[in-house]
């Protein structure tokens, strides 16, 4: 495959300003809304720790997010050039966030616990399934992006057998 190079735009907007701008740590608010060309507006914010809303999301879960939705995308990928169906992907993803005295923080970890149902055809072993996660992981490009581990849990549910 030739390499190539795919460029991404985002627009922010902060929306928080209640009328004195920044004129003090608690002055303002932290939500925004991200857009992009053609679709729905993103409405954010900054955790509930950092003052922000509960009812949008915050940047912390938009990064986790794109780490499960990545490694889906590649998953999905992975077992089709194996030979095997797919009927049902979920994933209840957690990372971990830890925040350092001088105000900074950084993720440290963040594990995926993709649960994958399989359809009609050759299903993998559970050795094979976590390989075939394995690989996407390799692929995922979110994944190949962040300087912290990405783990997985993964669980294989493995259709019916049918009557003898």
């Amino acid at each position: 495959m030739i390499n190539s190079e795919h460029r991404y735009g985002v627009r922010l907007e902060w929306t928080g300003n209640r009328g004195s701008g920044t004129s003090g740590y608690r002055a303002y608010g932290r939500d925004h809304v991200l857009s992009a060309d053609g679709l729905p507006d993103i409405a954010g914010t900054a955790d509930p720790t950092f003052h922000g809303d509960r009812d949008r999301w915050n940047p912390e879960q938009l990064l986790l997010a794109a780490l499960s939705q990545c490694h889906m995308l590649s998953f999905l990928h992975v077992a089709v050039r194996h030979g095997h169906v797919v009927t049902g992907y979920t994933d209840d993803a957690a990372g971990t966030l830890r925040l350092n005295r001088d105000g900074s923080g950084e993720f440290t970890d963040v594990l995926l616990r993709p649960r994958v149902s399989f359809g009609p055809g050759p299903a993998p072993t559970e050795q094979e399934h976590g390989q075939l996660h394995a690989e996407a992981n390799r692929l995922c490009f979110i994944a190949r992006s962040v300087a912290f581990p990405v783990r997985h849990e993964p669980a294989a549910v493995l259709p019916a057998a049918g009557p003898s």
